[in-house]
C-alpha cells in the first residue's frame, strides 16, 4: 500500500510555528485537499512532505514515487533550455535516460511550448513555466503528485486538460496533495479536504462537509 503518514509536524520560523501537533494519515489513491488562509501552515506541509524542509520535531513517512509542482519554477535551472530541464528533473526524480527519452516528446506536446523547448526558461512566461512544470511531474508516474496552487496560474484549457490527467493519475490509483484556494478546483478534484488555520486542523473530513463549513465561516 502506498501511504503517506505525518506525525506531530512542527516547523519553526523564529519563534511562531508553522504546523503544531498535526497528525494526518493519507491511504493510497486519495485525493486529498488542503484549504485555509495564506499561513495556515499548507505549503509548509508539502514542503515537508517532498523533503524540501525537514520538520524541527516529529516525523514524515512516505512511501512511493513523489513529484512535486510547488511554486512557479521550482526545480528549474534558469539558464537551461526547456528540453535540459525536462531531463535534468526527470532524472532527479528517479527516471533512465532511456524512459526519459521514450516520453520526452509526450512531455513536450502536452506542455504546448513547441519550438521554445530549446529555449532557456528563464525566458518563459509564467504559464509556461506551469505547464512545464505539471508536464513533467505528471509524466514521470509518481506514486504522489503534490501540487500547491500552481494550476491557478495556466489558461483554462490548461486547466481543463490538467484536472483530466489528474482524474487519469487517480484511476491507476495515484494519491493527489492538492493546496489551492479554489474551491471549486478542491471540490470538483478531491474526496477528502483539511481545513488548516495557524497551523492547527480545524476540521477534517468530506470535501462537501468541510467546505460548507469553511464557506460559511
Amino acid at each position: 500500500m502506498i501511504a503517506i503518514k505525518t506525525t506531530k509536524l512542527s516547523k519553526s520560523y523564529g519563534s511562531n510555528l508553522a504546523l503544531d501537533g498535526l497528525e494526518l494519515s493519507v491511504e493510497s489513491g486519495e485525493t486529498f485537499g488542503f484549504l485555509g488562509p495564506n499561513g495556515a501552515g499548507k505549503s509548509t506541509l508539502l514542503k515537508l512532505l517532498t523533503g524540501v524542509t525537514q520538520p524541527t520535531t516529529g516525523t514524515v513517512q512516505t512511501s512511493g514515487r513523489v513529484a512535486s509542482l510547488l511554486e512557479l519554477g521550482a526545480g528549474f535551472h534558469p539558464e537551461f533550455t526547456g528540453r535540459e530541464n525536462i531531463f535534468l528533473n526527470c532524472s532527479i526524480l528517479g527516471m533512465s535516460e532511456e524512459e526519459i527519452e521514450e516520453r520526452f516528446e509526450s512531455i513536450v506536446a502536452f506542455s504546448e511550448l513547441g519550438d521554445f523547448i530549446d529555449r532557456p526558461v528563464k525566458t518563459y512566461s509564467s504559464g509556461m513555466y506551469v505547464r512545464l512544470g505539471f508536464s513533467v511531474a505528471s509524466s514521470v508516474d509518481p506514486d504522489i503528485l503534490l501540487i500547491d496552487e500552481a494550476l491557478a496560474v495556466g489558461d483554462r484549457n490548461f486547466r481543463e486538460k490538467s484536472a483530466q490527467r489528474l482524474d487519469e493519475h487517480r484511476a491507476n490509483a495515484g494519491t493527489v496533495l492538492l493546496v489551492s484556494h479554489n474551491l471549486a478546483e478542491i471540490r470538483r478534484s478531491c474526496s477528502r479536504v483539511i481545513w488548516l488555520e495557524d497551523g492547527l486542523i480545524v476540521q477534517d473530513g468530506p470535501t462537501d462537509e468541510v467546505l460548507e463549513a469553511y464557506e460559511a465561516s
